[in-house]
């Protein structure tokens, strides 16, 4: 069932809860794919009732960013939650979301703004401003929906971390379950951005995993010290990426690693042609 209204989400989500069932939330900004799919699997197979939220959040958009032309396929993606079990298919407008008239700068919308430390480096760093859209738009999310469970990617783990920080520092009641990031078979993460490649540069895309999996490699055969963990990584880039960064931080804390251990998660953010590509690995 696909619904646009606030209102009668929240009735139908309080008609559960007097049932006592346990409630999954999957936040998606649609275009979805196997690695939606895979946090959708999990909540079906956790909770009693699943919502997937299809919201293309135009205040974690920063100027100059894709918002126009991020893809929107509400039908095929209803189709798929249809299939894996999903009860309900949020999908509201901007204005359902942030009211009649909306104007979305914090001069007029209330805002959660995380704290400045999770948010001042990796992604944060180019798209001032992103992770404060996400914060508010997931904790809306929350207070409509009143998940038990919510699920998210490990893919946007800086993102997943600032969202576990704020549940805590909020004391939102919801457990946070981070699920595995899903790769193509040549190692690709999956992302509603892959779209955007033709197939050469999705062959060029494969620098990221590439480089991700040799860290690794080379973590395992006893190599600790981060620079020359990094300088590995060079090897794989040529004229078709631009690193953005390569980076190892803390798992929990983001805090920045000279060493490395098995809490240490490795960042990176490489564009090809005009597609902003990430992806990440816990070096474990």
């Amino acid at each position: 069932m696909i619904v646009l209204q606030i209102e009668k989400l929240k009735e139908q989500i309080k008609n559960w809860k007097k049932e006592g069932l346990t409630v999954g939330l999957v936040p998606t900004m649609g275009a979805l794919h196997a690695g939606h799919k895979s946090l959708i699997d999990k909540s079906v197979e956790k909770c009693d009732r699943t919502v997937v939220s299809v919201f293309v959040n135009p205040i974690q958009f920063c100027p100059g960013e894709d918002l126009d032309k991020y893809p929107r396929t509400l039908e095929a993606d209803s189709e798929l939650c249809k299939n894996a079990g999903v009860d309900i298919v949020f999908a509201p407008s901007p204005k359902e979301m942030y009211g009649e008239g909306y104007i979305l700068s914090n001069d007029f919308l209330t805002y959660v703004i995380p704290p400045y430390f999770y948010v001042n480096k990796l992604c944060g760093k180019s798209r001032v401003g992103h992770f404060d859209g996400v914060c508010t738009v997931v904790n809306k999310l929350f207070n409509i929906v009143q998940p038990d469970y919510a699920f998210f990617g490990e893919k946007d783990a800086q993102q997943l971390i600032i969202i576990k920080k704020m549940v805590k520092d909020l004391n939102i009641p919801v457990e946070i379950v981070p699920c595995p990031i899903v790769r193509e078979q040549s190692g690709l993460a999956l992302s509603s951005r892959n779209k955007y490649l033709s197939s050469e540069q999705k062959e060029q895309a494969l620098v990221l995993s590439k480089i991700l999996f040799n860290i690794k490699t080379c973590y395992d055969n006893g190599i600790k010290d981060v620079e020359a963990l990094k300088d590995t990584a060079f090897s794989f880039l040529n004229e078709h990426h631009d690193l953005e960064y390569l980076e190892f931080r803390d798992e929990n804390t983001l805090e920045e690693k000279t060493t490395a251990d098995n809490n240490t998660r490795v960042f990176i953010a490489v564009k090809i042609g005009d597609v902003r590509l990430i992806d990440n690995i816990l070096l474990k």
